[in-house]
């Protein structure tokens, strides 16, 4: 007999940034091309520290803008930041918006992702949302903020609990965060290339 198979970690939805991928792309691009760049002409007097110094802007590009990425499963809506990943447990989330970045309450902390958002001036005269519907034309912010809600309520409602009550603050496994070791450590090889580079 085949083993049951556990579904929980599927990815149910997975949310496109709406911001920061072309700034990223052209820093990264810039930050490898003086990097090639001075490499090519280090002997012609090219400076060592630019290198090292574009190295790490590039890595830190990637990191902070291109490496962001948010999704749900079946049970967490899970973040993925600039140094690592955090899994919130959907029905124990307490309080959620979608800002300038989407920031979540849960496990007493609030969470922010900047793969979604709206401009300053959207955020400061949008609504709450509410669980309802997705409509065609409606803005992807109000979409996923639409959609997450709707996500979070199924969860609750299989969980059996209400926003706010004992139940839910007592959920076991609220929040799980997890650091991502590729990034750390791209981040410490440039800074310490920087480091050489400079001194050298």
């Amino acid at each position: 007999m085949a083993p049951l198979q556990d579904h929980s970690d599927d990815v149910v939805e997975r949310f496109h940034p709406t911001s920061g991928q072309v700034t990223g792309w052209l820093a990264v691009v810039g930050s490898a091309v003086v990097v090639l760049a001075g490499l090519a002409y280090l002997d012609a007097g090219f400076p060592a520290w630019v290198v090292g110094l574009a190295l790490l802007v590039g890595v830190l590009a990637w990191a902070a803008m291109l490496r962001p990425a948010l999704w749900a499963t079946d049970e967490h809506l899970v973040m993925r930041n600039l140094v690592e990943t955090v899994h919130i447990r959907l029905a124990a989330v307490e309080e959620m918006a979608v800002r300038q970045v989407l920031a979540v309450r849960a496990g007493d902390r609030r969470w922010v992702s900047t793969v979604v958002g709206r401009s300053w001036r959207k955020a400061v005269t949008a609504r709450p949302s509410a669980s309802g519907e997705a409509r065609e034309g409606m803005a992807y912010a109000d979409f996923v903020e639409t959609r997450l809600y709707d996500l979070v309520d199924q969860a609750r409602r299989a969980e059996g609990v209400r926003p706010g009550s004992k139940e839910q603050l007592a959920l076991p496994d609220a929040v799980r965060r997890t650091r991502d070791r590729l990034p750390l450590a791209l981040i410490a090889v440039a800074t310490l290339v920087l480091v050489v580079t400079f001194f050298a």
